[in-house]
């Protein structure tokens, strides 16, 4: 494993015996459950709004997943904000943009993570129109592409009260999970959230509860629908 990962994020990678870490395999079991009867294997995660722990979350999730032996692939699809290329010290020149602009072909820009069993697709060059790549049909295309070549597609989206963008990547997965950070976001504008991925015909699975303190140490719960 890569030692340059930010250790500081990507706690299943350092200490599996943490309570955080065993709150991700947790998130990882619930969600396997909930795929019982229908397969669940691209996931997105969002959120309300920024900073509230999603690319944390998924970053550790896909861990969780790879430690367990499967084969995964985590995609960044923050073409305005991206942040998996820091957490795994990997360069962001090409990424996601380029294969939905049709200007790089998939093989070219996954990146080995440093963690067994995981790759990575960063975001790629910021474009001028996120909205309108995200939505041509091309993402939905290369998404059922990677379907026969790993057992796990996780793929980082914008919050969905920011802009668009989530929505229409949470619309083509399998199912979407929501990270909620504890004490940062109103009420209100999580059942907002809600509601736009309802509208958006998402497959909402639950919420994970990020920074609730319990005692000694902060951790992550999870919650189906």
């Amino acid at each position: 494993m890569r030692s340059s990962a930010n250790k500081t994020k990507l706690i299943m990678n350092i200490n599996r015996r943490s309570n955080i870490s065993e709150s991700y395999r947790n998130l990882r079991t619930n969600i396997q459950f909930l795929g019982w009867n229908h397969k669940i294997q691209i996931l997105a995660v969002t959120s309300t709004q920024a900073a509230e722990g999603k690319t944390t979350t998924i970053s550790n999730l896909a861990v969780a997943f790879a430690q367990e032996g499967k084969r995964v692939l985590l995609v960044d699809a923050d073409l305005r904000r991206p942040s998996l290329q820091g957490i795994f010290n990997v360069s962001n020149k090409t990424g996601l943009s380029n294969i939905l602009a049709n200007q790089s072909i998939c093989e070219e820009i996954i990146h080995h993570s440093g963690v067994d069993n995981l790759q990575l697709i960063t975001s790629g060059p910021v474009p001028p129109n996120p909205t309108e790549l995200l939505s041509s049909g091309k993402l939905k295309e290369i998404m059922e592409s990677w379907r026969d070549d790993y057992d796990v597609i996780l793929i980082d989206t914008p919050p969905v009260m920011a802009v668009a963008d989530g929505l229409i990547v949470a619309s083509v997965s399998d199912g979407v999970v929501i990270v909620v950070q504890a004490g940062k976001v109103k009420r209100e504008h999580v059942q907002k959230t809600k509601e736009k991925l309802e509208l958006a015909k998402a497959n909402i699975l639950g919420v994970v509860l990020n920074n609730k303190r319990t005692g000694k140490a902060e951790s992550h719960y999870y919650y189906g629908s």
